[in-house]
């Protein structure tokens, strides 16, 4: 059984003890406008008592910008849909305010208006260099005592293309740059500085991580072993944004001066100074994570009955985290604004599991050739969020050999991470000087109105818990050699979820249950109200919000406890392999099929049903494949259904989305011992 972070099931990755000799492997991959190239080199030995290997990795690839695929668009009108291409363009748009009016640059005539697609110079996949060393020692000390340590260090490098930030705000005539429309001494301005900065601002993060995990294992005799594990973890991350200082553009707008005010009709005859102040300011943010633990293990033969051994297993473990961030908006390499915040906890679990075989080898009968049962329970006592107790009971049923019946029912927790509660270095408000999201009824024009996003973690926030039970069985009938048949009924349902609002859904604003994480045409009191002593990220102040405007909506998208999840469905798989004269052939096919999912958005309010709205029932993969003397070939089908949705009108529904690989492998053994060539071909 698992302590914290199991509450939605686990996948453990076993690594290899041993190895001998020298594995490589090297790939090369292209597509349009696209590039990957990825190895790694193994080498070990092997003596017989122990063995020590390393393993070195690389990987690499390129970016893919929104231009790159024409399915990356913001304008989708020649589809039924709406014209999504943004107004702060590098021609601007001018609004008169009297009147609403579009005036778009540079000939800022009437009812006109300026449309760029921001999507264009975006990356949708960015380029990434990683790095990575794995190392694995096992020694046997003795008869009865073997030891085996694992380390690791990678280091990850990622690079992202952003579309240049737009920018709106007022020009009023006081600025030398001001051209008068209409008469009217004030203009609502949307403007992009791609002119002057280019299309793409490139932002970069680094996350490196290592770590050592010895381990002993001590023979005490009559089937009983104490094992004994440690763990010891860091990792740093660092992210540099780039974007533009909304604060100083807001400011050059409303200069009197050539030497100070910004040109929004030709930003490139500013004075290169107010423009380097726009430009001179960053995203910043680092953290360091430390992560120990320790725990021992007594695990034996406690009777023997006539199904078999009871085996017990008891343990205790210890576990500590530390996380030191920073996070910083303002100029760069300028920290003197900075929020810093340090934080720890630590836990302390004791465990037990006990397996009682009542029937097996020695007691079995037709219709009853196997059956166990297991139950377990694990304490967890944490210094900041409390103690938690959570069992969990199983069994196993064989009536004949081919099959086997099995279920389980548990309890499971999971603690707020560090970063989401008592870390609150990114607590921020970002404020969005347009309004993209916004609830069906809106006006067109509050799209140029500001939205305020609360972000961060949530001092308040609470454990999450899930109960979950399941039944299932697997078959593999030796009537029909190489058939392997199982599915799964599970039972999970969640409470006090730990999730950010959807506020980038269309559900945020028709499902009433979201109502309280949002208000539409705030007034300053409110806002005031919600924000507190928040810092602000792109405006200098509320107050400059509430110029000849008003936001159109304050949102709370901080990681929060939303009411519950309710979620049913079957796993299943089906896979077949059959050798033959020239080779084998094999088919499979494995997924899951959702029953029910239903949502609280919070405790008390209804529960929707997310089947009618934005979530599909079916995923899936199936594959078919063969072997011919010494080349392999498969393909395999990827579906992810589709499923309705609600308060995005025109459309009403998504369709499924189908993808077909294809993987060819030839041994060259013959020319080349222990040497195979590959194909693969993603997303025919």
């Amino acid at each position: 059984i698992y302590g914290s972070d199991a509450i939605g099931g686990v996948i453990n990755f076993i690594t290899r003890k041993r190895f001998d000799g020298v594995g490589a492997n090297v790939r090369y991959g292209f597509a349009d406008n696209y590039k990957t190239v990825d190895g790694n080199l193994t080498i070990g030995k092997d003596w017989g008592t122990g063995s020590i290997y390393a393993s070195y990795a690389y990987a690499w690839h390129d970016n893919i910008m929104g231009i790159d695929r024409d399915y990356v668009r913001a304008d989708h009108r020649d589809r039924g849909g709406a014209d999504l291409r943004s107004t702060t363009c590098a021609l601007g748009n001018f609004i008169t305010l009297n009147n609403g009016v579009s005036h778009a640059a540079p000939a800022l005539q009437p009812n006109t208006q300026n449309r760029c697609d921001a999507t264009d110079y975006a990356d949708v996949y960015p380029s990434e260099e990683r790095h990575a060393v794995f190392a694995g020692l096992t020694q046997a000390l003795s008869d009865s005592v073997d030891f085996q340590a694992t380390a690791y260090w990678s280091r990850r490098d990622t690079t992202r293309l952003n579309a240049t930030p737009g920018f709106t705000g007022q020009i009023f005539f006081t600025n030398p740059y001001f051209r008068p429309i209409a008469f009217q001494p004030l203009q609502q301005v949307a403007m992009s500085f791609a002119s002057v900065f280019g299309e793409s601002m490139k932002s970069h993060a680094r996350f490196d991580s290592w770590g050592v995990s010895p381990s002993l294992a001590i023979g005490l005799g009559d089937g009983w072993e104490l094992r004994t594990e440690a763990n010891y973890g860091h990792s740093f991350s660092q992210v540099r944004e780039p974007t533009i200082n909304a604060t100083a553009a807001t400011l050059a707008l409303g200069g009197t001066t050539l030497a100070t005010a910004l040109n929004p009709y030709d930003p490139g005859a500013s004075n290169p100074a107010v423009l380097a102040a726009i430009r001179d300011f960053e995203n910043y943010g680092h953290a360091d994570q430390e992560l120990f633990q320790t725990r021992a293990i007594l695990d034996g033969r406690l009777a023997t009955i006539g199904g078999g051994d009871i085996r017990l297993a008891i343990g205790a473990e210890y576990f500590f985290e530390k996380l030191d961030s920073l996070v910083s908006l303002d100029r760069r390499d300028v920290f003197t604004n900075a929020i810093g915040s340090v934080t720890s906890r630590n836990a302390k679990s004791v465990f037990a599991e006990a397996l009682i075989p009542l029937v097996g080898p020695g007691n079995s009968m037709p219709g009853l050739r196997a059956f166990q049962i297991s139950g377990s329970i694990r304490h967890d006592s944490y210094d900041d969020v409390g103690g938690t107790t959570n069992p969990k009971i199983g069994f196993n049923y064989k009536p004949f050999d081919d099959l086997l019946i099995r279920g389980n029912y548990g309890t499971s927790f999971h603690a707020p991470s560090l970063a989401d509660t008592t870390s609150l270095a990114d607590a921020r408000v970002q404020i969005l000087l347009v309004s993209p999201l916004r609830a069906p009824g809106s006006l067109p024009t509050d799209f140029l109105r500001p939205t305020l996003v609360l972000a961060g973690g949530n001092p308040l926030l609470k454990p999450e818990e899930a109960k979950t039970w399941s039944l299932g069985f697997d078959w593999t009938p030796k009537a029909v050699p190489g058939l392997v048949a199982s599915a799964t009924y599970y039972n999970v349902k969640f409470t006090d979820a730990i999730s950010v609002p959807p506020v980038l859904s269309p559900v945020f604003f028709t499902d009433p249950g979201f109502r309280s994480f949002y208000i539409t045409n705030p007034t300053l009191a409110q806002v005031r109200a919600i924000v507190g002593d928040t810092p602000l990220n792109g405006a200098p102040s509320l107050e400059s919000l509430y110029l000849g405007t008003s936001p159109y909506v304050v949102m709370d998208a901080r990681r929060t406890n939303l009411g519950a999840i309710h979620v049913d469905g079957i796993d299943f798989n089906l896979a077949y392999l059959r050798e033959t004269g020239f080779g084998s052939i094999s088919a499979n096919i494995h997924g899951t099929y959702t029953l029910n999912r239903k949502t609280q958005a919070v405790q008390g309010s209804a529960f929707d049903d997310n089947l009618k709205n934005g979530t599909g029932r079916l995923t899936l993969v199936g594959a078919v494949g063969a072997k011919v003397g010494d080349f392999t070939a498969r393909a395999t089908l990827s579906h992810r259904g589709g499923y309705p949705i609600l308060g995005a009108p025109p459309q009403t529904d998504v369709d499924a989305f189908n993808t077909v690989d294809l993987f060819f492998a030839y041994d060259l053994g013959g020319m080349l011992k222990d040497t195979m060539l590959t194909v693969n071909v993603d997303n025919l």
